[in-house]
């Protein structure tokens, strides 16, 4: 069974930047395309970015494009979602989540994360 905990949340400033880190264990990262959702208080969970297996293909949200950076450390099994220029509507709990296939692009995935709260002030 496949684990994911997030990390890396909290409270910034708008402007301000903020990494989140996501950790797996139970399966190798190396064998698993890797995904950022989000969901915002009253709002449906959406995408936010993704990688695929061997890292060679990336995805974003048009409104976070050039200013999140996705990136994978298989040696760690560690996924990263680098979040820069933060705005107030990024305010969400952030969730890792992790499919093993090799095709690219996907839409579902299998496994979840907890989620971490990213709260983005004004």
């Amino acid at each position: 069974q496949v684990q994911l905990v997030e990390s890396g949340g909290g409270l910034v400033q708008a402007g301000g930047s903020l990494r989140l880190s996501c950790a797996a264990s139970g399966r190798a990262l190396s064998l698993m395309a890797m995904a950022w959702f989000r969901q915002a208080p009253g709002k449906e969970r959406e995408f936010v970015a993704g990688i695929s297996r061997n890292g060679g293909y990336t995805d974003y949200k048009g409104s976070v494009k050039g200013r999140f950076t996705i990136s994978r450390d298989d040696t760690k099994n560690t996924v990263y979602l680098q979040m820069n220029s933060l705005e107030p509507e990024d305010t969400a709990v952030y969730y890792c989540t992790a499919r093993s296939t090799s095709s690219w692009p996907i839409r579902s995935y299998d496994y979840w994360g907890q989620g971490t709260q990213v709260t983005v002030s004004s």
